[in-house]
């Protein structure tokens, strides 16, 4: 997990130098790897199959660049993120809308620009989508989200698919399905296409991504027999995970695809389905690892028996530690080859106690201007920043085969202050 100073080619204490820091780096080369051994492997002679980036896991122009480059399909989940994928020059029809409380504005911005497909998730939600459908005469694609109940072991904060979830209609409320169905077909402009399901995030058991397909299938089997669902498509959404630190084991991509592809195949044999399409939902696993934060070292201090060392971000560009307890690997790239002096806190710059983003890692004596890089933070780093303490959020820097461009500014005072207004309302 080193980076050895560089990434894709180019030196990090060169990056640092001309955008300054904290600045976040991603390897265009990594991400583009990824992606590739997705569509490589996720493929079905029975199927047609869908790799769609998940937009949450981090977003921008240049990513979007990178989507419609290697041919993949996007989620988004909201309308922001829609109008990045769409201005950006994604095909709308290459689109998926997720998102459990969609805005009646979000809905007829959808048909506007001519999104494919919407992942719908409750009845009222449906009867907003059909008033948008016939207001705009325009068709869509629908998939209920499903809540299949299945523990996928991960933290609470990720995990989204038990029964109780805010996500998606229960996998035990039939009716409910059935009734979302009728209303889709009582709109000549909705097809219903499918079911969704995601089960949660970071997820390491091979057994939850096969309980996850044998569960779908199973129940779409059942809807299709019970109340005549036809069902073309099921969405097994993502869930794939990353190293973060050295206990991290994440199954290999090319074997989630295939465990994926030979369990689906095979269930739905065994049940008779005339299913046409499946998709899954990466976003972590291709920008997570892709994905470094680099920080230059401030003041130090020891307290009890804790060493911090304060780094020039924290919880504003970074807030999963903080949200969940997320752990991380760091490297000190100014003294690659110093000998470890002991365990250190790496702790942010942010006026809250909580802002930690490493509790205890091993490094060389460190000194204020070293440059200090924690790695993976290419996933709900940026996406997730604020201007906590006002604070600007970072630069982002795409590095590829020994070239770097900066694809996001730092956000300055300035920015802020362009949003401040004295408008009267009332």
């Amino acid at each position: 997990m080193r980076t050895t100073g560089k990434i894709a080619g180019v030196n990090i204490s060169d990056i640092a130098a001309k955008t300054g820091t904290p600045v976040i780096i991603y390897d265009e080369d990594m991400m583009r790897n990824q992606i590739r051994t997705y569509t490589g492997n996720f493929r079905s002679e029975m199927f047609d199959t869908r790799v769609v980036y998940a937009s949450k896991a981090f977003l921008c122009g240049a990513m979007v660049e990178i989507i419609k480059e290697e041919g993949m399909y996007a989620d988004v989940v909201s309308g922001g993120e829609m109008h990045c994928a769409v201005t950006s020059g994604l095909d709308p029809s290459r689109i998926y809308f997720h998102g459990n409380n969609k805005s009646a504005r979000e809905i007829s911005e959808a048909f506007e620009y001519g999104i494919g497909q919407i992942v719908a998730d409750n009845i009222s939600e449906i009867e907003d989508i059909a008033a948008a459908a016939e207001k705009f005469q325009k068709p869509m694609r629908i998939l209920l989200r499903i809540n299949p109940g299945i523990e996928a072991h991960t933290h609470e904060y990720i995990t989204t698919a038990r029964k109780d979830s805010k996500f998606g209609v229960s996998i035990d409320n039939e009716d409910m399905v059935r009734r979302i169905w009728e209303r889709v077909q009582q709109c000549e402009y909705l097809e219903f296409a499918g079911f969704h399901a995601h089960i949660g995030s970071q997820i390491f058991s091979r057994e939850a991504f096969v309980s996850e397909i044998d569960t779908m299938v199973d129940y779409t089997a059942h809807m299709q027999q019970e109340y005549g669902i036809t069902v073309r498509e099921l969405d097994f959404g993502g869930g794939f995970a990353v190293v973060y630190t050295d206990a991290d084991e994440p199954i290999p991509v090319e074997e989630v695809c295939t465990l994926i592809i030979s369990e689906c195949e095979k269930k739905v044999i065994q049940r008779r389905l005339n299913l046409k399409t499946i998709s899954i939902e990466p976003g972590r696993s291709i920008v997570g690892e892709a994905g470094y934060s680099v920080y230059t070292a401030g003041y130090s201090k020891t307290a009890e028996d804790k060493n911090y060392i304060f780094v020039d971000g924290g919880m504003a560009d970074n807030i999963r530690p903080a949200l969940y307890g997320a752990e991380y690997s760091c490297e000190n790239i100014s003294k690659p080859d110093a000998p470890m002096t002991g365990n250190y806190v790496i702790a942010g710059k942010c006026c809250e106690s909580g802002d930690i983003l490493i509790k205890n890692t091993q490094l060389p004596k460190t000194d204020a201007g070293d440059l200090i890089v924690i790695n993976t933070t290419g996933a709900y780093g940026y996406s997730m920043a604020s201007n906590y303490n006002r604070l600007g959020r970072p630069p982002v820097v795409f590095a590829s085969e020994g070239r770097a461009r900066c694809v996001i500014r730092r956000e300055e005072y300035t920015d802020m202050e362009k949003l401040e207004s004295n408008e009267q309302i009332i």
